[in-house]
C-alpha cells in the first residue's frame, strides 16, 4: 500500500493532541513495539520541554528589562518633578496601574512632557538672566564688561522664574525712565533735520559716540550729560525749522495768487501742492523729508519768478480754455451754443485791451457755473432718453428678426437672436410707459424753465411726438397685414374643403380609414391627376357631425369630397 493512502491529510492535524493521536494511529498501522513508541514519546515531550523553557527564559528577560525601563522612568520624572517642582506629575505617577507594558507606556508621555518642560524652562531662565546681565551694565556704564549666563538645573521651579522676572522688571523700568527720553530726545533731531535735509552725524558723535555706530535704540548711553546735549541740539533746531517755514509760506501764498490770475491747470499746481500746504500749517504739523530743505525753498522762490514773466502772455490762452470748458459742457447734456462766434467774440475783446483780463476770467467762471447748473437739471430727462434710444434701436431689430421666415432654422447664433427677442418684447412693452415719462418730465421742465427743452438743436417735445406718430402708423399697418393674413388663410381653408387639398410632395400614399371601422383601409396612390387628399375642413366635420347625429349613436359613415376616386392596387 503507497503511502498516501495510509497518510491522513495533514490540514486535519490543528492540534498537539489530534497529532499524537495520528502519530499514534500510523505506529499501530506500522507495527512499532511499545518501548520504541515510549522511548519517541519521551523523545517528543523532552523537545517540548525545552521549547517551553526557552520561551519563559525569554520572558523572564523581558519582564527585567521591563522593570528596569519603568524604575528609571521613574527615577528619572521623580528628578525632574523636584527641580520643576511639579507636584501634579508626582500624583499622577503615583496613580499608575495595569501590567509592565501598560505602565511603561502610560509613565513615557509624563516623561517626554517632564523633558521638554525642563529644556522649556531652562531657556526661559536662561533668557531672563541674560536680559538681567545685560541691564545691569547698561546702567552702570559698563556695557562691555559681562559675565557668562549660568543657570542652575538643580533650581528650575516657578519660584526661580519668578523671582528673576521681578528683578527684570525692576531693572527695565530704572531704564525705561532714562531711555525714553533720550529716544524722544533723538527722534525729534532725527525729525527736524529729516524736514531741514540737515546732516547731524557730527552733532550725534559731538554728543556721544554710541549714536554714530549703528546702535539700537535700546543700547543708547542714558547718562544726565548725555540728556543735557541732546536737550540743546534739538532747541536749535526748532528755530531753524521755524525760519524756514515762515519763508515758505511767503512764497506759497504768492503761487496760490498767481495761479488764480493765468488760471493753471491742476497738473501744474500739483507739482508745488508741497509747498502750498505749508500756508496754514504751524511748525509743529510739517512732516516729512525735506519739506523745508533747501532746494524747495530755491524751487519756490525760481517758480514765483516765472509766473510774474508768463502772467501777461497767458491770459489769452486761459480764456480760450475756459471757453473750450463751457463748450465740452454743453456738448455733454446735448445743448447747442455758437463756439465759433462766440470765441471770436473773446479774441477780440482781449485783443482790442479794453477789457480787464481778471474780469473776463470771472465772467466765464459764472458762465460755466450756471451751464453746470442746467446740465445737473437735464441729467434726469437724458437719462431716459437714453433708454428710450435704446428701447426704439431694439424695437426696430424686432421687428427685422420677426420678419425673418429662416429665424427658427438651426445654425449659429440662433439661441442669442431668440434670447435677445424675448428681452427686446419686454423692453418694447414698456416703451409707451417710458415715453409717458419722459414727455411729463420734459413738459414739467420746460413749464419750471419757461424754455425749450432742446436736444441737439431739435425740440425734444417734437422729437417725441413724431416718434410716437410713426409707432401708431407702424401698428396700424401691422393690424392690417395681420388681419389680411386672417383673410387669405380663412379662403385658403374654405377652398380646400370645397375642392380638397393640394397632395405633399413628400408622402407616396393617403390612407383613409372611415369612421366606424376598424381594419378595412383603403389604399390611395397619390401619383395620379385624379386622386384627392381626404378633407378634414370645417364642411367635411360639419357634414360629419350631422350624420352621426342623424344615425343617433350607430357608427358613423366618412365623408368624402364628390371628386374622390379610389383606383385599384394594380393602377
Amino acid at each position: 500500500m503507497s503511502r498516501s493512502l495510509v497518510s491522513p491529510p495533514r490540514a486535519k492535524a490543528t492540534s498537539c493532541h489530534s497529532l499524537l493521536q495520528e502519530l499514534t494511529d500510523l505506529w499501530e498501522e506500522i507495527g512499532e513495539i511499545e518501548e520504541e513508541k515510549d522511548r519517541m514519546i519521551r523523545q517528543l515531550e523532552e523537545e517540548c520541554l525545552n521549547v517551553y523553557w526557552k520561551k519563559v527564559d525569554t520572558a523572564r528577560k523581558h519582564k527585567a528589562d521591563l522593570h528596569q525601563a519603568l524604575e528609571d522612568g521613574k527615577a528619572e520624572i521623580s528628578h525632574l518633578m523636584l527641580a520643576l517642582g511639579d507636584h501634579e506629575s508626582l500624583c499622577q505617577l503615583e496613580n499608575k496601574k495595569g501590567t509592565l507594558k501598560d505602565q511603561v507606556a502610560m509613565i513615557q508621555p509624563l516623561l517626554d512632557a517632564l523633558r521638554s518642560k525642563r529644556e522649556e524652562r531652562i531657556k526661559e531662565l536662561m533668557t531672563l538672566q541674560a536680559q538681567i546681565t545685560l541691564l545691569s551694565a547698561e546702567i552702570a556704564g559698563n556695557v562691555h564688561s559681562t559675565r557668562p549666563v549660568q543657570v542652575d538645573e538643580h533650581d528650575l521651579s516657578v519660584k526661580k522664574l519668578s523671582e528673576l522676572s521681578s528683578q527684570l522688571e525692576e531693572l527695565q523700568k530704572e531704564k525705561d525712565i532714562r531711555l525714553r527720553k533720550v529716544n524722544a530726545y533723538v527722534a525729534s533731531i532725527h525729525e527736524l533735520a529729516n524736514v531741514m535735509l540737515l546732516d547731524i552725524s557730527k552733532t550725534f558723535l559731538e554728543i556721544h559716540p554710541c549714536f554714530g555706530d549703528g546702535r539700537k535704540a535700546t543700547s543708547r548711553s542714558i547718562s544726565n550729560d548725555t540728556l543735557t546735549r541732546l536737550e540743546s541740539t534739538l532747541s536749535d533746531l526748532k528755530q531753524e525749522k521755524k525760519d524756514r517755514l515762515q519763508k515758505l509760506q511767503g512764497l506759497g501764498s504768492t503761487l496760490i495768487e498767481l495761479w488764480n490770475i493765468m488760471d493753471m491747470p491742476s497738473d501744474e499746481r500739483n507739482k508745488f501742492e508741497h509747498i502750498t500746504r505749508l500756508i496754514s500749517v504751524s511748525p509743529d504739523a510739517v512732516f516729512g523729508q525735506g519739506r523745508l530743505g533747501s532746494a524747495v525753498i530755491d524751487e519756490a522762490q525760481h517758480e514765483v519768478e516765472c509766473l510774474n514773466f508768463l502772467k501777461a502772455s497767458k491770459m489769452k490762452e486761459l480764456v480760450l480754455k475756459k471757453q473750450d470748458e463751457l463748450e465740452e459742457i454743453y456738448r455733454g447734456v446735448h445743448m447747442d451754443i455758437e463756439s465759433d462766434a462766440e470765441r471770436q467774440i473773446l479774441i477780440d475783446l482781449i485783443d482790442s485791451g479794453s477789457v480787464d483780463l481778471s474780469d473776463l476770467m470771472d465772467g466765464m467762471d459764472g458762465r460755466i457755473a450756471k451751464a453746470r447748473e442746467q446740465a445737473i437739471s437735464r441729467k434726469d430727462i437724458l437719462e431716459k432718453v437714453e433708454k428710450w434710444k435704446f428701447a426704439a434701436e431694439e424695437e426696430s431689430w424686432l421687428d427685422e428678426y420677426e420678419r425673418d421666415q429662416s429665424r427658427y432654422s438651426a445654425g449659429r447664433g440662433v439661441h442669442k437672436n431668440m434670447k435677445r427677442a424675448e428681452k427686446a418684447r419686454i423692453l418694447v412693452n414698456k416703451l409707451p410707459a417710458l415715453l409717458e415719462s419722459l414727455t411729463s418730465k420734459t413738459k414739467a421742465w420746460e413749464k419750471e424753465k419757461e424754455m425749450s427743452f432742446l436736444y441737439d438743436k431739435v425740440r425734444l417735445l417734437d422729437t417725441l411726438e413724431e416718434y410716437t406718430r410713426k409707432r401708431k402708423e407702424k401698428e396700424e399697418e401691422k393690424k392690417r397685414s395681420r388681419e389680411q393674413k386672417k383673410l387669405q388663410d380663412q379662403f385658403m381653408v374654405e377652398k380646400e374643403a370645397m375642392f380638397g387639398a393640394k397632395p405633399s410632395p413628400l408622402r407616396q400614399f393617403q390612407v383613409k380609414k372611415p369612421l366606424g371601422q376598424s381594419s378595412n383601409v383603403n389604399v390611395v396612390p397619390t401619383g395620379t391627376p385624379s386622386t384627392r387628399r381626404i378633407s378634414t375642413s370645417r364642411h367635411g366635420a360639419t357634414s360629419s357631425g350631422k350624420g352621426r347625429r342623424e344615425l343617433g349613436g350607430k357608427a358613423a359613415v366618412s365623408v368624402m369630397p364628390v371628386n374622390f376616386v379610389s383606383l385599384p392596387k394594380d393602377n
